[in-house]
């Protein structure tokens, strides 16, 4: 094989390798399990996507009254990792997004948010491995 005919392969060999993991590092997380329901007069959804090797877990409540007040706590595997009070926006939503690890075996994560002042709250769970 001549110089040329080499780094010709050498080339093609290196750009095969290449674009199959440039394709699989900017592969979008995806939805892994999305859980919906009501909230009140409004609607909740609990998604927990694969990112980074952990999770995003995502807490979004809509159509809700605008500048409402709602408690928010997450869990994962039982420990609360996040609880704060928020204030629905114009629109009338809120919107929660946290990282967390993967742990081994199976990763409950819940959710509960509760109107402030009013007798109105929801939950929701999702388990994924």
């Amino acid at each position: 094989m001549n110089h040329l005919t080499r780094t010709a392969a050498g080339l093609g060999t290196a750009l095969a390798l290449a674009v199959p993991t440039a394709l699989v590092v900017a592969a979008p997380a995806h939805a892994d399990t999305e859980r919906r329901g009501a909230c009140g007069a409004g609607t909740y959804e609990l998604s927990v996507d694969r990112e980074d090797g952990g999770y995003e877990v995502s807490v979004d409540i809509d159509r809700v009254a605008a500048d409402s007040r709602w408690r928010v706590v997450m869990k994962h595997d039982g420990q609360r990792f996040y609880r704060n009070v928020l204030r629905a926006d114009r629109e009338g939503e809120l919107d929660v997004d946290r990282q967390r690890a993967n742990t081994s075996g199976r990763d409950t994560f819940k959710f509960r948010a509760k109107r402030l002042g009013q007798d109105v709250s929801c939950s929701a769970r999702v388990t994924v491995r």
